[in-house]
């Protein structure tokens, strides 16, 4: 499957008018970074998708269409995540993050917060305040890796055991995950359709919508923003009890960003005030754990009826890693690709996809089920509930087939992609927006700004 196939498949499996597909330009061809996975066309394809479906919802406020081109070289640079700040990239790996080999086999630890760093360790008998990685490498040793898996998943950290494809495909998650789609966009309540303001022929095509990010993390982050490059004032929410990680200088650019306690009755109060003139809700939090303060997506339609909700997990809605976390490099681990990938690469090592790119196109996909959804609500009106996962999208990922000759690529120069602005953090260096839009451009209005930084009040 090329990466029009793909963009046609996602299109019409949002309920999209087929016609549309027509003012997409997708260029370039896999590989274009070295890997045997078709990485170029995921990102390529799911980029264009969330732009297309922006332009979709401006042309039924009143917009005519406009072409969605957009390179693969681009698109795939963009989903690497590079960026600096002052000059300098940051590190975005801890030290005790990585593949560890077990008694039979290996098993990945995301370790990048410390209270997942300190429970691996301490679950290996270790003290976090004096542990070397060698300690750890010595101690998974004495452990087999499914066990250490299970053991993880009891004190809910984030670890798994290196897979074959194969090994995948015959756990019970791996059965579960082949009966589920790439996402689901479904109606959860009853709502007349909810007035739009017009737009002139020169706005953005998501100009006047409200939306809540309530992600961390990536895939999440990268959703939201991409919202903002078509003009949706997407407001973060942060919570001030929770750490963050390096990338979010990068995936704040658009984005106003405030910090909200939902612990508290008052921030619950101001999380309801905010919903109540938002149109669509972004989570990615830990399933069931904004259930638990009251705003599961039913119960967000009773509040605000006509919300878009989209929810993110790690391994899906159905099986029984339902309610497990994880990460994109841990995701890869465990359904086989960093064992394929090395096997392609001849290096006899498991080797990871040269960028995150299940949280990456996630993310994308993220965007177009918002923007596909508020299409929906305004012909059919409702509630929606777009539903995502890094592991649906890992699945499909394998269904667009392998590169023969994928490790023969040189790195593209990211260069003439690269932009720079002021920012919150100081001065950022990104890749401009791979999607490249024929009449209203593609960008960020706002600068990057560290949480807090805003009033949580619409502007």
């Amino acid at each position: 499957m090329d990466a029009s196939d793909a963009l046609k498949a996602i299109w019409l499996g949002a309920g999209l008018p087929p016609e549309a597909l027509g003012w997409a330009r997708l260029t370039g061809a896999d590989p274009v970074l070295p890997s045997s996975f078709a990485v170029g066309a995921a990102a390529q394809s799911t980029i264009a998708a969330a732009a297309l479906a922006a332009c979709e919802l401006g042309h039924a406020r009143g917009q005519p269409r406009q072409e969605v081109a957009v390179d693969m070289v681009h698109a795939a640079l963009d989903c690497t995540a590079w960026f600096e700040i002052d000059g300098r990239t940051p590190d975005l790996w801890d030290a005790f993050s990585g593949l560890y080999r077990t008694a039979d086999g290996a098993v990945r630890i995301h370790a990048n917060f410390a209270h997942h760093r300190d429970g691996a360790l301490r679950l290996l008998g270790l003290d976090p305040a004096t542990a070397k990685r060698a300690d750890a490498e010595a101690a998974l040793l004495h452990w087999k890796a499914l066990d250490f898996e299970d053991a993880a998943a009891a004190r809910k950290l984030v670890v798994t055991a290196l897979r074959s494809f194969d090994q995948w495909d015959a756990t019970p998650q791996g059965r579960a995950l082949h009966s589920q789609p790439l996402f689901t966009i479904e109606r959860i309540g009853d709502a007349p359709p909810r007035s739009l303001p017009p737009l002139a022929p020169d706005a953005r095509p998501l100009d006047g919508l409200r939306v809540l990010d309530l992600t961390r993390i990536l895939a999440g982050p990268v959703g939201g923003r991409a919202l903002a490059a078509h003009g949706a004032d997407v407001m973060l929410v942060n919570s001030p009890n929770l750490p963050n990680i390096s990338a979010i200088a990068d995936t704040s650019r658009g984005k106003l960003s405030a910090e909200v306690d939902l612990h508290t009755d008052a921030g619950q109060a101001t999380l309801r005030q905010l919903l109540g003139e938002a149109h669509a809700f972004i989570q990615g939090y830990r399933p069931g754990g904004l259930s638990a303060l009251g705003f599961e997506p039913e119960a967000l339609a009773r509040l605000r009826p006509g919300i878009v909700c989209v929810s993110l997990t790690a391994y899906g809605t159905q099986g029984p890693w339902a309610g497990r976390r994880g990460f994109d490099s841990l995701v890869q681990t465990a359904m086989g690709f960093n064992r394929a990938e090395g096997e392609a690469a001849g290096e006899g090592e498991p080797r990871p996809l040269p960028m995150q790119i299940l949280d990456e196109a996630t993310g994308y996909l993220i965007a177009m089920g918002t923007a596909a959804a508020l299409w929906r609500q305004q012909r059919e009106g409702g509630s929606w509930h777009v539903q995502v996962s890094l592991a649906q999208t890992g699945q499909w990922l394998r269904g667009l087939g392998r590169i023969a000759d994928g490790f023969g690529i040189a790195i593209p120069d990211k260069t003439p992609f690269v932009e720079t602005s002021e920012s919150g953090f100081g001065r950022l260096a990104g890749f401009r927006h791979s999607a490249r839009l024929s009449r209203t451009p593609a960008g960020w209005a706002r600068p990057s700004m560290r949480p807090g930084s805003a009033p949580a009040v619409w502007p």
